[in-house]
């Protein structure tokens, strides 16, 4: 992947739309510009977990507005991501589209523990080195995230389903607050925490709190001294009696407190209250860096051949035990095969997905070898994979579905011409080392054109491999009733 001289990422957040352009000089980025739309998509989730029309406008205009800021900058320097509440959408499938056209580039949702990967990564890279650990809370509008780590290493990682936006809304919806309302949203966040209280709990040195709300309430508790620096528990106790004694949001006299924070201030407050509680937190600094920042860096290591996602593959291939000889033959034949389908114009991002799915095409033998393309199927379309977004899993999932058996599985799934090369290479790549030998291959000549494969090979060696021949024969019939002809000719 070639160097680019400039990044920019953008954050599809459940309260705020955020865009950061920096500029790269060697293994540094130095932050040029950024951006902040107050969306709260979060709010316009309805009951039912649709997103309404009304947020929908409210993100495509800030889209519209990212757009002229991106519009000269290539493709593979800019990586957009989406969080909970287009993780959490029913209909994110129909907006995203939609999305993508008004801002020229492709939207990645990424998994809540992905996103909790990123947002320490952001951390991490604006701290100083330390030989401690760190806990990192982000309270975003839909999820909150909670991560130790050390250096540049994410320990732990979590992600819960409460969010400021969220929060706001379900306990406060008209900007009450009173003694119960308050005291059942502290509730409900400490009955979410209580899944990882027992692993975080005096597992680290420091406390850190990334995103706005956390850098609000710091604001509001600095200004209104309320704290010397930094959110304290006294702080917080001092904010909780302010908040009830004004009983309403658009009623409170605070510094520091911006109009397009009011709305969230309860909610966020909540969640944060519950975690000093529940964490033992006495003391948290705040963090500079966020999400926006991690995606950077993150998108910096795959310039530098440091890609997260290689090191996942990785790691998925030791866990599950993989034949890593097997694995790389199979990757290699169809990588030829993908070169010759597609007559040597393969794009970046296909190669790798061909490749991470070769690599990782048998790990479902670890469950079970009966329908191991099934098993591997769900795995990688359901475990939580540092670096993937939720599309590129999808993508995964489906090429190591399509490696075996039947297609009738595939009907309406493979939606191009190039996901019918890739999963064409896959499935004869497959096919040919099925002895899972070094034994020598004949020379295998591809071609394709619309929906049409050809593939020329020695007759010689076919009838010496009749169990190849025979399994070539039931391709043929295969990919026939997707509507796609293989030709298999002498040659």
């Amino acid at each position: 992947m070639r160097q680019q001289p400039i990044l920019a990422a953008v954050d599809l957040g459940s309260n705020s739309f955020r865009l950061q352009v920096a500029r790269v000089e060697g293994d540094q980025l130095y932050m040029l510009d950024g951006l902040r739309e107050p969306v709260r998509l979060a709010a316009g989730l309805t009951a039912d977990k649709y997103l309404d029309a009304e947020a929908q406008q409210r993100a495509l205009a800030a889209l519209g507005r990212f757009a002229e800021r991106l519009r000269d900058l290539p493709r593979e320097a800019v990586r957009v991501v989406g969080t909970n509440s287009l993780r959490v959408a029913k209909n994110a499938a129909d907006f995203i589209p939609q999305a993508e056209h008004t801002l020229g580039f492709p939207i990645e949702v990424i998994a809540g523990r992905e996103e909790a990967r990123l947002i320490y990564l952001g951390v991490a890279h604006g701290l100083p080195q330390s030989k401690h650990n760190r806990l990192v809370i982000d309270i975003g509008g839909g999820s909150t995230e909670f991560i130790i780590g050390n250096g540049l290493t994410p320990l732990k990682l979590e992600s819960l389903y409460m969010g400021c936006v969220s929060f706001s809304s379900r306990f406060f919806p008209d900007g009450k607050i009173t003694k119960q309302n308050l005291k059942q949203a502290e509730l409900a966040a400490r009955n979410e925490l209580q899944t990882i209280v027992a692993d975080y709990k005096g597992q680290w040195q420091q406390a850190l709190g990334s995103s706005g709300t956390a850098r609000a309430i710091a604001e509001i508790l600095e200004l209104n001294r309320y704290s010397k620096g930094g959110i304290t528990r006294e702080g917080l106790d001092k904010l909780r009696a302010h908040l009830l004694n004004a009983g309403d949001v658009h009623k409170l006299n605070l510094q520091g407190l911006r109009p397009d924070r009011i709305p969230t201030l309860a909610g966020g407050f909540a969640i944060m209250y519950a975690a000093f509680c529940e964490l033992d937190i006495t003391h948290m600094d705040t963090a500079l860096g966020a999400l926006r920042e991690g995606v950077l860096y993150d998108l910096l290591g795959r310039f530098h051949n440091n890609d997260m996602r290689n090191v996942t593959v990785q790691q998925f291939m030791q866990r599950y035990r993989v034949d890593a000889k097997q694995a790389g033959r199979v990757a290699k034949l169809a990588q030829i095969f993908a070169q010759q389908f597609f007559d040597s114009e393969i794009d970046e991002a296909a190669q790798h997905i061909l490749n991470w799915a070769a690599s990782l095409h048998e790990i479902g033998i670890s469950v079970a070898h009966s329908g191991y393309h099934k098993h591997t199927a769900y795995i990688t379309a359901n475990a939580d994979m540092p670096g993937f977004s939720k599309k590129e899993q999808a993508r995964l999932s489906l090429l190591t579905l399509a490696q075996r058996g039947s297609l009738n599985k595939l009907q309406g799934q493979l939606k191009n011409a190039a996901d019918y090369v890739l999963a064409m290479s896959l499935r004869l790549a497959v096919l040919f080392y099925r002895n899972r030998s070094d034994s020598g291959l004949p020379a295998l000549h591809g071609r394709f054109s619309g929906t049409k494969f050809h593939l020329s090979i020695d007759p010689d060696w076919l009838a010496q491999n009749p169990l190849t021949e025979t399994a070539l024969q039931d391709e043929v019939k295969q990919w026939k009733a997707l509507g796609v002809s293989l030709q298999v000719v002498e040659g």
